[in-house]
């Protein structure tokens, strides 16, 4: 069992994303004094790089944003409600599932079932349209619940507004390419003693937690076999103000969706409703690819690549992942288009694995993972769930570590054309 941290032990946090901002707004909330993040990016120089990514959540404790940390009218959480729809008429059963664990949490009532007359009711007295891709109009069946309490956080306001809070309680931020940038671990024997950034500088602390999202297993190779960086699509189109889709599309007239999110390659569709700006994002994940690269031990993993990495830059999709989202827009919208301790690493911590789901967590991942770094209640399910371990010989759900097989971005067509 790891020695715990003191509240005036110094800990490190790396990556200054979700996971990263959520801990350190945990750790100073319940009074650990020493608490430092670095990241290369410098969120007080330019907006973080998830603006214009809105993410689909609950997010009950940011709905409003405080006039603390910006503007007067500025707003955090959109409660356009969140639909999450399915092809044919029956209910599947993860979605009764989920009506189930909401009822048991007295939230059932904002649970409603789309082919359910009575909810149909309540949903047009609510003013929610639970029919925004007009299926019913073309005689096509899907049943979805929808769930009236969510909606979409717009992720720069909050990711700002979270750093504000962090550094209210008392965390301390250091940000650039060279002093916030991490270089390597730093050992004493086996025992991680804290981390050296790109300028050269050592610092060290009781307790070093790598959040750094899809490059954490890049920075802690013994997360090879549990966890891996995957691309999913998007498309973003943008609506001219003259179009009807530009009312249609609005917060106010079209919830956040997802679409046969748990169908494998032919379903796996999000999006959500366009921003003032007129720009309308439409996700697919029913197919993830790779892009794995040798490392210096000699192992291919997978890295992260988009139009904003460093060197390697990516500003195309796969073809067939392009095709998918056009052939779905052309037929709904014919308008348009993991954490622990690492083993044998005393002193290590990493919090990642949110499989394109982390930054609906902002409010309360980093409650977990103080909970977890402290020791409390560990017998709760997600934390068992959570815990490290060793690949066994039941089939995964999600094969990782395939190396350069058929899903890598290497093997597959890309293209930033709509054709069609």
């Amino acid at each position: 069992m790891p020695q715990r941290p003191s509240k005036d032990d110094p800990i490190i946090i790396v990556g200054a994303g979700i996971f990263g901002l959520s801990t350190a707004l945990h750790l100073a909330r319940r009074g650990y004094s020493q608490v430092v993040v670095f990241d290369r990016q410098n969120y007080d120089i330019g907006l973080y790089f998830y603006q214009k990514r809105p993410s689909s959540s609950g997010m009950r404790r940011t709905k409003n944003c405080p006039t603390e940390a910006c503007h007067q009218g500025c707003k955090v959480f959109h409660n356009s409600g969140a639909i999450s729809i399915n092809a044919g008429d029956k209910l599947p059963p993860f979605e009764k599932a989920t009506i189930q664990a909401m009822t048991q949490l007295g939230r059932g009532h904002t649970q409603l079932v789309t082919t359910d007359p009575e909810h149909g009711t309540t949903t047009q007295r609510l003013g929610f349209n639970v029919d925004q891709f007009g299926a019913q109009a073309r005689g096509k069946a899907t049943v979805g619940v929808l769930d009236t309490s969510g909606g979409f956080a717009v992720a720069d306001k909050a990711c700002r507004f979270a750093l504000h809070k962090a550094r209210k309680y008392g965390a301390k931020f250091v940000f650039g390419p060279l002093v916030g940038a991490f270089q390597s671990l730093v050992y004493e024997g086996k025992v991680v003693v804290g981390i050296r950034t790109k300028d050269g500088s050592v610092h060290r602390a009781k307790q070093t937690i790598v959040a750094c999202g899809s490059y954490t297993p890049v920075l802690v190779p013994e997360l090879d076999g549990l966890c891996e960086a995957t691309a999913g699509s998007v498309v973003v189109f943008r609506i001219p103000k003259t179009s009807p889709l530009f009312t249609s599309l609005a917060p106010e007239n079209f919830p956040a969706w997802m679409y046969n999110i748990r169908s494998g390659e032919d379903g796996g569709f999000y999006g959500f409703p366009m921003d003032s700006q007129g720009l309308f994002k439409i996700g697919y994940r029913g197919t993830k690819y790779t892009n794995p690269q040798v490392q210096p031990n000699g192992r291919d993993r997978s890295v992260p690549v988009t139009r904003y990495t460093k060197d390697e830059k990516i500003t195309e999709i796969p073809a067939k992942a392009m095709d998918t989202i056009v052939s779905f827009v052309g037929e709904y919208l014919p308008g348009i288009f993991h954490q622990d301790q690492v083993p044998q690493q005393p002193g290590l911590m990493v919090a990642t694995r949110g499989s394109g789901h982390a930054f609906k967590y902002l409010p309360n991942i980093g409650n977990w993972v103080v909970d977890i770094l402290e020791g409390v209640d560990t017998d709760r399910p997600a934390i068992k769930a959570w815990r490290w371990r060793t690949p066994g010989n039941v089939k995964p759900a999600n094969v990782l570590m395939e190396g350069k097989g058929s899903k890598a971005l290497q093997n597959v067509v890309l293209t930033d054309q709509i054709n069609g």
